[in-house]
């Protein structure tokens, strides 16, 4: 890699800090392909908003979110990986070398993109919210329901990812209240059908959220809730917050560059993380929508990398396959 004080050239660049950037960071690094990874002000993705992980292969007692993440930074830095904080303001993805630039003011170029700037949840923004984040209040049923059997829990949102949240906690809590702003859900008609057929689930329509109760020490203790036809508040007593509002996958950057879908998430080859530009690769979150894992996202960051390094030795570039495990 050569560098000077405002331009940095590396063979491989990855953007994000998440599983999947940091497993196509490691799997790089061990192929001698002397990535850097260049994150932002936050890194570890969603992970480091996570208490408990318990769905995460090889901790047979669970794993802190923050500890996995920083565990899987070391692991990236041990073979070779530099690590840059900077916000990327722009990319040029029409000529190789790719032109990423910074907020730095530093201007980056790399001749391989692996793209894992992931998805980030939306949030309500009312008081309580964030502060109990990981405490009652997530994200990820997948994540976190396990946490909360024989709980009453409550999810927030109207469309097909509320509905499916619903369903699925239905496995854990004691009953699963689905409150939505207006007199009707907007999911499409077979997940409607769904939740109203589930006797565990019950309905709370037209009623918005104003702040969510609770401490970090003792969790969520209910959610202050205004209905939307009467003006009237009260408060409502439940154990966990999940928030069904849906993710925007970080994909701004390449808007008009890339091939997206409807919402805005990269498209990559069936069964690859290839993008519609030859040499950038996509990989977690910001290109899955459906599962959205800690595990398949370190996967598919996998994937990238292998299929980075063969693409790199289609071009003449000639690595160490061993390494990577080819």
């Amino acid at each position: 890699m050569t560098a000077n004080k405002s331009s940095i050239h590396s063979k491989v660049i990855i953007l994000g800090s998440g599983p999947a950037g940091l497993t196509a960071a490691v799997y790089t690094a061990r192929a001698n392909l002397k990535p850097l990874l260049i994150h932002g002000p936050l890194p570890g993705g969603q992970l480091t908003t996570t208490t408990e992980v318990e769905n995460f292969p090889g901790f047979e007692h669970g794993v802190m979110g923050p500890d996995l993440m920083m565990n899987m930074e070391k692991q990236a830095k041990r073979f070779g990986t530099e690590i840059k904080t900077d916000v990327i303001l722009e990319s040029s993805l029409k000529n190789r070398p790719f032109v990423l630039k910074g907020q730095s003011g530093t201007e980056y170029t790399c001749d391989v993109l692996i793209i894992a700037t992931g998805a980030s949840a939306k949030y309500l923004n009312i008081p309580g919210e964030k502060e109990l984040m990981g405490y009652g209040v997530s994200t990820c049923a997948t994540c976190d329901g396990a946490f909360f059997r024989e709980k009453d829990i409550v999810v927030i949102g109207g469309g097909d990812s509320a509905c499916e949240e619903a369903s699925f906690l239905t496995r854990f809590g004691k009953k699963v209240y689905l409150i939505h702003r207006r007199d009707e859900l907007r999911a499409s008609k077979i997940m409607q059908d769904r939740v109203r057929s589930n006797p565990k689930i019950e309905l709370m329509l037209s009623k918005i959220p104003v702040d969510i109760q609770g401490t970090k020490q003792g969790g969520v203790t209910g959610l202050n809730l205004k209905d939307t036809k009467t003006g009237e508040n009260t408060l409502f007593k439940c154990d966990a917050v999940f928030l069904g509002i849906g993710h925007t996958p970080n994909t701004a950057l390449f808007k008009d560059q890339i091939d997206m879908d409807e919402n805005g998430y990269l498209a990559t080859k069936p069964n690859s993380t290839y993008t519609n530009i030859p040499g950038v690769f996509a990989c977690g979150d910001v290109q899955d929508h459906v599962f959205r894992q800690a595990i398949t996202a370190a996967g598919s960051g996998c994937m990238s990398a292998i299929e980075a390094e063969r693409w790199l030795e289609g071009q003449g570039e000639h690595w160490d396959l061993k390494a990577l495990g080819g």
